[in-house]
């Protein structure tokens, strides 16, 4: 089968970008590349894909994707490392990570480096289209194995010195809202702050806990 991969996006008349989610693909087995271009509705997200890490950090910077999806392993760069690169030049980028590996340390690695998500290849193909939308608004998707593997984490004793000492009771206050699935709109209404306030105090959260998402921040403020 002849994969159905584009390697741009569309824009309106005028010039400008399509309002649609605009998801950039980035996997080097190209039946599941072919699957994702055929399970995302058209409607809602346009798809453009690549099969190598270095060509996704190009492809990144050059297309502006609101999302993307990423193998772990790919060749020339692996995904962790096309994390690293992407998310402190473009923080709004939302990455989900998509592997066959359940690897706790490879896990953590990848939130903390920036990604939003992380599913297992295996997950239905209609929960993906779904963890996109997800991500976009807010959330933090993960298949159920890796999230009992984030909280089987949290148990565990940490010695080392906690960055976390550092936040101020408002900044821990956000971080809570956030494990708790709040958006920022929410977390804004609850503490009677705007969205933009919101989003001030995370961007010095993330200095302080040195992360690039807001996934990575809520893992190191669960894990104190």
């Amino acid at each position: 089968m002849m994969p159905v991969r584009s390697h741009i996006f569309s824009t309106t008349p005028n010039g400008k970008k399509n309002i649609r989610n605009r998801v950039l693909i980035v996997d080097d087995d190209i039946e599941i590349t072919n699957l994702l271009h055929l399970v995302l509705d058209p409607n809602e997200f346009e798809v453009a894909s690549c099969h190598t890490g270095r060509e996704a950090v190009e492809l990144a910077k050059k297309l502006h994707p609101d999302e993307m999806i990423v193998d772990m392993y790919l060749p020339e760069m692996d995904g962790i490392a096309c994390v690293r690169q992407l998310k402190p030049r473009v923080p709004s980028l939302q990455i989900i990570m998509l592997t066959v590996y359940e690897d706790t340390d490879r896990i953590f690695e990848a939130l903390t480096a920036g990604a939003s998500g992380y599913l297992l290849k295996r997950t239905p193909p209609a929960k993906i289209m779904e963890s996109i939308a997800d991500v976009h608004r807010g959330g933090s998707p993960m298949s159920s194995e890796i999230a009992r593997k984030v909280v089987q984490s949290f148990q565990k004793p940490n010695s080392s010195p906690n960055e976390t000492d550092q936040l101020t009771a408002r900044e821990k206050e956000i971080l809570t809202h956030l494990a708790k699935g709040f958006t920022y709109k929410e977390i804004g209404d609850e503490m009677f702050i705007s969205d933009e306030t919101v989003r001030s105090h995370l961007r010095r959260i993330y200095e302080k806990l040195h992360v690039h998402s807001r996934t990575a921040a809520v893992v190191k403020f669960l894990k104190k």
